[in-house]
């Protein structure tokens, strides 16, 4: 329940300068006003907008203002001049008319926030209203609503963010598993070169004793035949003294 938007006419009348003014100002809101109740909302736009040009602080073309363009969707457009109207706050709570207003003020900014699906926010709007206007039952339902809203909403952002968390933890575990599935058969792949290479090491040592043996053995041929040679001289030096 959206409570509908309430028009402002005229109650106070403050100094804007000439009398002329204040008809030119009074008659472009009651332009306004009769063109929205018709539902011609763009026409009642320019009429309060002519109004403004008047008298720039006028608290009705304002708030009518906003009205009519929130009536068009423009709800930017709209709160901007609710804006406006919050602005004047503490003058207006001085009396039971300025309260009453600014109650509606805020309901109607609750209003757009909801529309923007900010409920947060809305909440907050609605709070205000019922602060300045405690028996209005549309606001206290709208505010009821926007609360619901917001709870759903938060709710749903946190089963989103705990399905996200989900999905992560679960992709770091099939990682894991990779990893984990993956290192045998690297160790396996390990072991097999290391028993490929404990045989080429194994076959350099041989080859490198072997070879080591065969030059003892030709060395000690060498001398074995030297010292044949040797023995052989001196037996011939020997015989031939003895002759």
């Amino acid at each position: 329940m959206f409570k509908k938007v309430k028009l402002f006419s005229f109650l106070l009348f403050l100094c804007v300068g000439t009398v002329s003014a204040q008809k030119a100002e009074r008659k472009n809101v009651r332009e306004g006003n009769k063109l929205y109740e018709s539902e011609k909302y763009t026409e009642s736009e320019i009429a309060y907008r002519k109004s403004l040009e008047v008298n720039p602080r006028s608290t009705e073309g304002i708030y009518n203002l906003g009205n009519s363009l929130y009536k068009q969707g423009k709800f930017p457009e709209a709160a901007e001049q609710y804006q406006l109207i919050a602005g004047q706050g503490e003058k207006m709570v001085a009396t039971p008319e300025g309260k009453a207003r600014l109650s509606e003020v805020y309901h109607n900014m609750g209003n757009i926030f909801m529309q923007n699906k900010d409920y947060g926010k809305a909440v907050e709007m609605y709070k205000q209203s019922l602060r300045l206007n405690p028996k209005d039952d549309e606001t206290r339902y709208n505010l009821a609503l926007a609360q619901k809203l917001l709870s759903d909403q938060q709710n749903q952002d946190q089963s989103q963010e705990q399905q996200n968390d989900d999905k992560q933890e679960n992709k770091d575990q099939k990682d894991d598993q990779q990893q984990q599935q993956q290192q045998p058969q690297d160790d396996q792949k390990q072991n097999k070169t290391q028993e490929q290479q404990q045989p080429n090491e194994q076959m350099s040592k041989d080859n490198a004793q072997q070879m080591l043996d065969a030059f003892l053995q030709d060395e000690k041929d060498t001398q074995e035949k030297v010292k044949k040679a040797q023995m052989q001289q001196q037996q011939r030096r020997k015989t031939e003294k003895e002759w």
